[in-house]
């Protein structure tokens, strides 16, 4: 379900840039703590990853150029060389560069292994939960780590437009399946990978018992003002996270029976990478953690809304939140 899951999930984002350029090595010890803690939990730890090399990619939207470049901003700011190969492409192409050994290490969404990597059908519900069995199950059989895990779960949701969400009273899935079993006017859009994945919208209908008589099939950066416009989206398939949301005023509506996966990203490394020097854990755990939602979407927005560059978009939150040197 993310280009967490496809390749085409949220590629639909507007890539900027080809691969963004190498980054400068970063001054100073990676910090946890904050810009006012005079060296964080990392740094008093002593990490450092000099000598070590480490290919990092990502996937090829907004989201992930900003995860990766934060990823190579981390890397370089305890002295590790970083290749930098990030918009490495849409998931299938980063996960099997990873698996393969051209890429080190890239973030990924925990609904997307479970459901498209490991083959499970049926989500877990609690965000640790799911976390701590794709964590074990893809060591088991792929010899792949994941390390930290955020707050932010950019999952699946339909957003409608916040003044026809009060008009018609429409707050959750349920009151969407309402609405439209009953025939009323409107859209429902959806992006194609949505319309033929288990946790899409198949599964949507079966958990709420209703059915979208022709659902509008969009390209995903477009649904999103084609919800805000209505034109021709009542019902829009959005991402949680994305900054467009609040930018053109949707709302997300509640998912009450809890059919979308959990989204929740950590970086994944392979095993023989990691073992190289396992502080590398203490390097992403504390900026995996201060992810939330508010915040990747803001980032995000930067990006996709504001035309930042996600190399200067991820390097400035490092240094506002202290976790490298200006």
């Amino acid at each position: 379900m993310n280009a967490r899951s496809g390749g085409a999930r949220r590629a639909g984002f507007v890539a900027v840039g080809a691969a963004v350029a190498m980054a400068v090595a970063g001054c100073g010890g990676l910090s946890s703590q904050g810009p006012a803690a005079g060296g964080g939990q990392a740094a008093q730890s002593g990490v450092s990853l000099q000598g070590q090399t480490y290919s990092v990619g990502g996937k090829d939207f907004d989201e992930q150029l900003v995860l990766c470049q934060m990823a190579v901003a981390a890397l370089e700011s305890v002295k590790a060389t970083v290749n930098n190969k990030c918009n490495t492409g849409g998931t299938e192409a980063t996960r099997n560069a990873l698996l393969g050994g051209d890429l080190d290490l890239y973030w990924e969404y925990n609904g997307t292994a479970w459901v498209t990597f490991l083959k499970h059908t049926d989500p877990i519900p609690d965000e640790q939960a799911q976390f701590d069995a794709v964590k074990k199950e893809d060591l088991e059989k792929n010899q792949i780590e994941w390390v930290g895990r955020t707050p932010f779960n950019n999952t699946y949701a339909f957003a409608v437009k916040q003044e026809k969400a009060a008009e018609l009273n429409l707050n959750t899935l349920s009151d969407m399946a309402a609405y439209v079993k009953a025939g009323k006017p409107g859209a429902v859009c959806i992006e194609t990978e949505y319309a033929s994945r288990d946790d899409g919208l198949q599964g949507l209908q079966k958990a709420y018992d209703f059915q979208v008589p022709t659902p509008q099939i969009l390209a995903t950066g477009v649904i999103y003002q084609a919800t805000a416009d209505q034109n021709p989206c009542l019902f829009g398939e959005v991402f949680t996270t994305d900054g467009r949301i609040p930018q053109l005023g949707l709302k997300v509506l509640t998912d009450d029976k809890h059919f979308h996966p959990n989204y929740n990203a950590s970086v994944t490394i392979r095993k023989a990478a990691f073992d190289k020097n396992p502080d590398i854990a203490k390097v992403f755990e504390p900026i995996a953690a201060a992810l939330d939602n508010t915040t990747m979407a803001d980032l995000n927005k930067k990006v996709s809304a504001d035309g930042q560059d996600p190399r200067q978009v991820a390097r400035d939150w490092l240094t506002s939140k202290g976790f490298i040197s200006g």
